[in-house]
C-alpha cells in the first residue's frame, strides 16, 4: 500500500496536476476576487472565510478525473482491481495521495493568502484547521465521482456535476468555522460536524468508490 502511495505521489506531480496547478489556482481566486467586489477592506474581511474555502474548493475539483485516468490509460487499473490488494484499500490511497498533493498544500498556502483578503488575525488558525479537517472529504468524495465517470472520454463536466452537490456540506460547515472563528465567536460545533463529514466519508465511500470501478470495468 505504501508503494502504491508514493507511485501516485510521482505520478500526481509528474503528470502537471499537482499541487502546482492547485495552488496557482488558489492564488488567482484570491487575487481577483477584491478587484471584483472593490477595495473595501471591511467587506472583504467579511466574505474572506467563504471565499477561501471556494477557492480550495474548486483547486481540489481541478485534479479530480486525474485520479483513475492514468492509471485507466495505460491499463495499469485492471491489474490494481485484480491485484491481492483489497481495492477499497487502493481506492483509499489513491485519496490518500490526492489529499496530500492538492489538498495538504492548499490547506497551508490558506493563511497566507488569507492577508490579502484581510481575513482577521484571529481566524487564521481557525482557517487552517477547518481546511485540515475538510479537505479530507473533498479528496474522499471526489475519488468516488472519478471512480463513477471512468472510462468516459472527456467526463470532467459529468465528475463536476456529480461531486459539486456532495461537497454542498463540507462547504458549509467549513466556511462556518473559519468564519465563526474570525468573528470570536465559538467554533467547535462546526468543526465538529466537518470531521464528523471526512470521518463519515472515509469510513463508507471507498466500498462504493470500489463497487463503482467493479462495475465500469467489467
Amino acid at each position: 500500500m505504501i508503494a502504491l502511495l508514493l507511485r501516485d505521489l510521482r505520478l500526481s506531480v509528474r503528470s502537471g496536476g499537482g499541487f502546482g496547478l492547485g495552488l496557482a489556482f488558489f492564488l488567482l481566486v484570491t487575487i481577483l476576487v477584491p478587484l471584483a467586489v472593490g477595495p473595501e477592506s471591511a467587506l472583504h474581511a467579511r466574505i474572506a472565510a467563504g471565499i477561501l474555502w471556494l477557492g480550495a474548493l474548486l483547486a481540489c475539483l481541478l485534479s479530480l478525473d486525474r485520479i483513475f485516468a492514468l492509471d485507466h490509460e495505460d491499463g495499469s487499473l485492471d491489474l490494481l482491481v485484480t491485484a491481492p490488494m483489497p481495492l477499497e484499500g487502493i481506492v483509499a490511497m489513491k485519496a490518500l495521495a490526492h489529499w496530500l498533493v492538492t489538498g495538504l498544500p492548499l490547506t497551508l498556502a490558506a493563511p497566507v493568502l488569507a492577508v490579502l483578503l484581510n481575513l482577521p488575525a484571529q481566524g487564521y488558525g481557525w482557517l487552517f484547521l477547518s481546511l485540515l479537517v475538510g479537505t479530507p472529504a473533498l479528496s474522499v468524495i471526489g475519488t468516488f465521482g472519478a471512480a463513477l465517470i471512468v472510462g468516459l472520454k472527456r467526463g470532467g463536466l459529468l465528475l463536476s456535476l456529480l461531486v459539486l452537490p456532495l461537497y454542498v456540506p463540507t462547504l458549509i460547515y467549513g466556511a462556518e468555522v473559519a468564519k465563526r472563528g474570525a468573528d470570536g465567536l465559538p467554533a467547535l460545533v462546526p468543526l465538529a460536524l466537518l470531521g464528523a463529514i471526512s470521518a463519515g466519508s472515509a469510513a463508507l465511500l471507498p466500498f462504493a468508490s470500489a463497487q463503482a470501478l467493479r462495475i465500469n470495468l467489467r
